[in-house]
């Protein structure tokens, strides 16, 4: 008897499994002919592309309209857009070169109609109008390179160094930018004269003409952490037990951080001494990647200097040295970054400058003004300050 039970529970499984198979139903019909042809196209041009609005055919089997087209010799491109809405939008050309565009109106059942062939003419590129506001100038250790980027396109600049003076180009730095305008630095060369070359280029391969032009590096020496250590003064910040201040300086950048702890007041400071006494002109800082630009991540803070500070923990005989703001590649808003931000803020560092007439200092005092997350956690992996030591 349970044995037949058995038999019956399978079959009817079977029977059901049989049922699905051959009363499923389809929207699909395969014999339809291709859509009618989209009409009354018309081009609206873009910084390097362009939208194209027209009229839908009135077609029960349409699906969506396809653009095909030519984003540089034998380089093809396609753009789709449902059949909710009367307009695509085409990307990456490379020029303002007038460029053929094919539109076919595509059914359920993937049978395209017959091309409408269109013009359009992009307008500059914004590999070729951020190449145009480059400006390279000397810095501690290598350039400086300011952009404007007005479109906010998502753009690599890259820089080179003739390394043996012979046209020998060597990448020094490539920076990855969504931002409207900004500034960086490629850095690790000695105070001798070079030639560099910086130039645009896009994730559709699209690059600029090359900028060349000489400078000479300002000359610049690692501060050796070696001599740094933990000043506690009265009103001094304090440390999680196991996230001590001295990791900032550990030169380990994976694990190891400074954290203060969650929730006390803003702003909140550290001290320490280096140990020697040097015009500081820049520094870099490395986030933990868990915290970079959100939660415990810096986001508004300054450094404070002093020869000869305060016993009693004032702000007496200290001088501000500036007040930074977190520099986020990508450009996006609180809350949002992309894989690039991460890596440039918790592995690669970044890097900013002190002010022209910075004064010799010994100590320093970080005072954190803001964080991302709102509270009054402060998380740091490490820090490197250049200059010349007196």
């Amino acid at each position: 008897m349970k044995w037949n039970n058995i038999l019956i529970a399978l079959l009817l499984i079977s029977g059901f499994s049989r049922c699905s198979k051959v009363d499923r139903l389809s929207f699909m019909d395969e014999g339809a002919p291709a859509p009618a042809q989209i009409s009354n196209v018309q081009a609206t041009s873009t910084p390097g592309g362009a939208i194209l609005t027209y009229n839908l055919p009135n077609d029960p089997n349409l699906l969506y309209v396809k653009a095909v087209y030519e984003i540089q010799p034998g380089v093809v491109r396609e753009a789709k857009s449902s059949f909710y809405r009367d307009s695509i939008e085409l990307v990456g050309f490379g020029d303002t070169e007038t460029h053929n565009v094919q539109l076919y109106s595509v059914g359920k059942n993937e049978k395209a109609s017959e091309p409408v062939t269109i013009q359009v003419t992009p307008l500059v590129p914004p590999v070729h109008t951020v190449a145009a506001s480059l400006e390279v100038t000397p810095t501690f250790g290598g350039v400086n390179v300011r952009f404007k980027n007005e479109t906010e396109a998502n753009i690599v600049i890259m820089v080179m160094v003739d390394s043996t003076g012979q046209g020998t180009w060597s990448p020094l730095r490539n920076f990855y930018t969504g931002v409207s305008e900004g500034i960086f630095a490629a850095r690790g060369l000695p105070p001798v004269e070079r030639k560099f070359g910086v130039y645009v280029m896009d994730r559709w391969n699209n690059k600029s003409d090359t900028l060349i032009t000489t400078q000479t590096p300002l000359e610049e020496t690692l501060i050796p952490k070696s001599g740094f250590k933990v000043v506690r003064l009265p009103g001094d910040g304090v440390e999680q037990p196991n996230l001590p201040i001295y990791k900032l300086w550990d030169d380990k950048l994976v694990y190891e951080a400074y954290a203060s702890p969650r929730n006390v007041p803003m702003p909140h400071w550290i001290t320490f001494d280096m140990g020697v006494t040097a015009i500081l002109g820049r520094f870099k800082i490395w986030s933990v990647a868990e915290h970079a630009y959100v939660d415990g991540g810096l986001k508004r803070w300054q450094f404070w200097g002093a020869t000869d500070p305060d016993p009693a923990g004032s702000f007496n005989g200290w001088q501000l040295l500036g007040e930074f703001t977190a520099f986020k590649p990508s450009g996006l808003p609180d809350g949002q970054r992309t894989a690039e931000d991460i890596d440039q803020s918790s592995f690669q560092g970044i890097d900013y400058e002190f002010p022209p007439g910075t004064p010799p200092v010994r100590y320093i005092r970080m005072v954190t003004l803001e964080n991302y997350g709102g509270d009054g956690l402060t998380v740091v992996s490490e820090l490197s300050f250049w200059g010349k030591i007196q």
